[in-house]
């Protein structure tokens, strides 16, 4: 999702710009002025307390604004993105977003500031006040908006400067020179984005082959817990002995030792688009800890699907496996096998219960034949790219 912010002193064309960025990238205009007139306007509960709150004189808080943000967020799912005029204003509001964008799973991707010298604004409004019959297009009104601009809103600036998504655009160029800085500094924001999806499904539901197989296809790094720790028991390494003795005891291997050779994995990929996560999350632990591990990279996750197949034809695929060279170690036995089941239903599906509520999953049919799965999943990963832009 492409969030952007839209920073610049009165004057500095601010408004010729949203639309260009509206049009050109597909994006919900978020306005907290115009939300909260549309609130009132409705009669909505926020509506009619912010309504009660200027009425009296006083300012709309912060509390009720980022409520009505929200929902407006929330309320359009199907938007590639979201352009905020006018928000964040101050510091204390610039928290307030990122707490919010991480609560929906997403991130601000860059502060446009459009920079205006103050004489520039000035002569700029005072130009428009001979035609716009604005009352606050007079020289003394304007200094003290400008000098309101700079105390409220550049501390903003260096806020997300400190997280380094601020680009800052000359806006004393002309209307298409600035739109071409503002174009090329997002869609260079775009290439640097990644999918990132995670495939669930039971043992036997083909996530490990059809994988394997959409990593291919896209261009993405296939990140596989089971193959890593199996690599690393073959390369002889400490680590991979302390591995080792694991599988012979019977125990599980621990996150401290899993997570790093995840971290390894996405840091040593190069040149891919993206990454597919096989056996990883499993447990609500670890869907907390991959949220960190791509935060650390900049990147969110993008999608997440189930490959759903009836428990029946499971217990039968994973039989007829256990007589080929693909068998598992769990393949050995129906008694194996059914407690591996029962292992994904008590640790993993409460996982993807938890990306149903917050983001949403997408659920694939598996019963039928490879292609006929590869094809629609393959359509789910072409929807993640469209979705990154």
């Amino acid at each position: 999702m492409l969030n952007l912010a839209l920073f610049g002193p009165p004057g500095a064309g601010k408004g010729t710009q949203s639309e260009f960025l509206l049009k050109k990238y597909n994006l919900f205009y978020i306005s907290t002025g115009d939300l909260l007139r549309k609130e009132m306007a409705l009669g909505t509960k926020l509506g009619r307390e912010a309504a009660d709150i200027i009425a009296s004189g006083g300012l709309v808080p912060d509390e009720v604004i980022v409520q009505i943000i929200e929902q407006t967020i929330t309320g359009h799912p199907d938007a590639n993105g979201f352009l905020f005029d006018g928000f964040p204003r101050t510091t204390v509001q610039a928290y307030i977003l990122e707490g919010l964008m991480l609560k929906l799973n997403t991130s601000l991707t860059g502060l446009i500031s459009l920079s205006v010298p103050e004489e520039e604004s000035v002569a700029r409004l005072l130009k428009r006040g001979k035609t716009s019959g604005r009352s606050d297009d007079n020289e003394a009104v304007i200094r003290n908006r400008l000098h309101e601009y700079a105390e409220k809103t550049l501390p903003v600036m260096r806020f997300y400067r400190d997280r380094g998504i601020v680009q800052e655009v000359d806006g004393t160029a002309s209307i298409d020179a600035v739109h071409g800085a503002v174009a090329a500094y997002v869609d260079r924001e775009l290439s640097k984005r990644l999918l990132t999806i995670v495939l669930f499904g039971h043992p036997g539901s083909g996530r490990g082959s059809q994988g394997k197989a959409l990593a291919k296809e896209f261009g993405l790094e296939y990140v596989a817990t089971g193959a890593m720790l199996e690599e690393e028991v073959r390369s002889g390494s400490p680590l991979g002995a302390r591995i080792n003795a694991l599988y012979e005891s019977g125990e599980l291997v621990p996150d401290d030792v899993v997570v790093p050779l995840i971290e390894r994995k996405l840091a040593e990929a190069k040149g891919v688009k993206g990454f597919i996560f096989k056996g990883f999350p499993r447990t609500l632990v670890q869907s907390y800890i991959l949220d960190g591990l791509l935060m650390k990279r900049g990147s969110t996750l993008s999608a997440v699907i189930e490959i759903a197949v009836p428990t029946l034809e499971l217990i039968a695929r994973l039989d007829r496996r256990s007589r080929t060279g693909q068998r598992m170690p769990y393949d050995s036995s129906t008694e194996r096998i059914v407690k591996r089941l029962k292992e994904h239903e008590t640790k993993t599906v409460p996982v993807i219960e938890k990306y149903r509520q917050q983001r949403g999953v997408v659920t694939v049919d598996g019963t039928g034949t490879f292609d006929e799965v590869f094809a629609v999943l393959s359509n789910e990963v072409k929807n993640g790219f469209r979705n990154l832009r």
